[in-house]
C-alpha cells in the first residue's frame, strides 16, 4: 500500500500488521484448527504484552477477553453486548484480525432485511445467461466465512428481524448453509475450520426487534462495559488521540491537563457519580463513552490546528464538549449546567477554573 495517508482508518490487519507479522512468527502455543495464531497470542494482541512487544489496544478484565477468546474456539458464537461507545466493534475487529487475518467480513443488522443479504445474491448478467449457477453466485461476508474458515462479524445483530435472525441458526447450529436453486453438492456449503461468529449488539438501543430466543441459546453472552478506572480512560482517550492527530497530519502537543478535564467530565457525567463518590447529574441524550471523548479531544486538536495557535485550551475544548453533551434531550442542558455549578465551580485548579468562566456558552443553546 504506497499511501496509506489517503486511506481514512485502516483495518486492524494493516494497522498492526507489522505486529501480527511478528506474533504469528513467534507462536509456539497450540492453535485451534483454522486460527492463524493461538488464544495466547491473540490475548496478548489484543491487552498487550510485555514480552512479546505487543501494545494494548483494548482495557478489560483480562478473564472476559479469554471467555470471549475460548468461545470462539468452540461451535457457538459470541455476541458482545453493551452501552454505544464502549468499543464492541473494536473488540470484534481485533480478535477477527488475530483469527484470521481479515476484520472485513461484515453483515450489518440494520442494512440485513432479506435472507439473499444475509447468506448470497446472484449476479444478474451471469443468470440471465446461464441460469443458476456457481459462477453466478455472489456470496455474502457470512458465506464467504463458511467457505474460507474465517471470523464473522456481524454489527448490531438486534437490529435485523427475527426472521433472519433465525436463518443463522442452521449456521451456527449445523455449521452448513443450503442454495436451493443449486443441485446437489454445489448447493450446500459446509463451514471450514475457523469459522464462527461474533456479534455485537446495543443494550440501550435495541432498535425495532428482539433478540431471537433461539439464537440467544446459540451464542454466549458478553458483557462489554465501559473503562471503569479513571486512569486507564486518560491513557485510552491519549493514545488514540495521538493516533487520530498523527492521520489527519495534525501537530498538535496534547495537553494532558485539558484531556484530564475532558475524560473526567464524561466520567462523572456518564456514571451519575463524581470520582470522589458524590452523586451527580446524568445525561440522559449523550453516551459520553470513551470513544466520544476521543472524538471530542480530536476536533479539539483540528480547532487550535486550523483557527488558534496550536495550543489545546479549555475554550475549545468547551465548544466541542456542547456539541458531543447535548444531543436531542432539551433537559440534559440544565443537568450541564448543574454539574458546572455544584461540582465544576468547586475544583481546584486553572483549567476547571477556566471551563467554569466558560459556562456560559451553555445559556445560549
Amino acid at each position: 500500500m504506497s499511501n496509506d495517508r489517503a486511506i481514512q482508518r485502516l483495518p486492524a490487519e494493516l494497522a498492526y500488521q507489522e505486529e501480527l507479522v511478528r506474533l504469528a512468527a513467534a507462536d509456539s502455543s497450540p492453535k485451534p484448527e483454522g486460527w492463524r495464531m493461538s488464544p495466547l497470542a491473540v490475548e496478548a494482541f489484543v491487552l498487550g504484552d510485555s514480552e512479546r512487544k505487543t501494545e494494548a489496544k483494548f482495557v478489560a478484565e483480562r478473564t472476559l477477553v479469554r471467555r470471549i477468546i475460548v468461545s470462539l474456539c468452540t461451535n457457538r458464537g459470541c455476541l458482545l453486548v453493551g452501552e454505544p461507545g464502549t468499543a464492541k466493534s473494536w473488540l470484534s475487529e481485533l480478535i477477527a484480525a488475530a483469527v484470521s487475518g481479515d476484520s472485513t467480513l461484515t453483515l450489518q443488522g440494520g442494512a440485513v432485511n432479506q435472507v439473499n443479504q444475509l447468506l448470497y445474491s446472484w449476479n444478474g448478467a451471469v443468470l440471465a445467461s446461464k441460469g443458476p449457477c456457481p459462477e453466478a453466485l455472489v456470496p455474502s461476508p457470512l458465506l464467504r466465512g463458511m467457505q474460507a474458515g474465517q471470523l464473522v462479524r456481524f454489527e448490531e445483530l438486534a437490529r435485523c428481524p427475527q426472521s433472519l435472525q433465525d436463518a443463522l441458526l442452521s449456521v451456527l447450529s449445523d455449521r452448513v448453509a443450503v442454495i436451493p436453486e443449486l443441485a446437489g453438492a454445489e448447493g450446500v456449503v459446509h463451514a471450514r475450520a475457523g469459522f464462527n461468529v461474533i456479534g455485537t449488539a446495543n443494550s440501550v438501543d435495541a432498535g425495532l426487534f428482539q433478540m431471537s430466543a433461539a439464537l440467544k441459546r446459540r451464542m454466549d453472552f458478553e458483557e462489554i462495559r465501559p473503562i471503569s478506572r479513571i486512569d486507564d480512560e486518560i491513557a485510552v482517550v491519549q493514545r488514540e488521540l495521538a493516533k487520530s492527530n498523527r492521520q489527519a497530519g495534525v501537530d498538535v502537543p496534547p495537553d494532558d491537563s485539558v484531556l484530564e478535564v475532558l475524560v473526567t467530565m464524561f466520567h462523572e457525567l456518564r456514571n451519575g457519580q463524581s470520582l470522589d463518590g458524590r452523586s451527580t447529574d446524568r445525561l440522559s441524550g449523550a453516551s459520553l463513552s470513551t470513544a466520544e471523548a476521543v472524538s471530542v479531544a480530536h476536533a479539539t486538536s483540528l480547532n487550535a490546528w486550523y483557527y488558534g495557535d496550536g495550543r489545546m485550551t479549555i475554550e475549545q475544548l468547551m465548544n466541542h464538549i456542547v456539541g458531543s453533551a447535548l444531543k436531542d434531550h432539551p433537559e440534559d442542558r440544565r443537568r450541564l449546567m448543574h454539574y458546572f455549578e455544584t461540582e465544576v465551580a468547586q475544583r481546584d485548579g486553572s483549567h476547571w477554573q477556566e471551563l467554569y468562566r466558560h459556562r456560559n456558552l451553555l445559556k445560549g443553546l
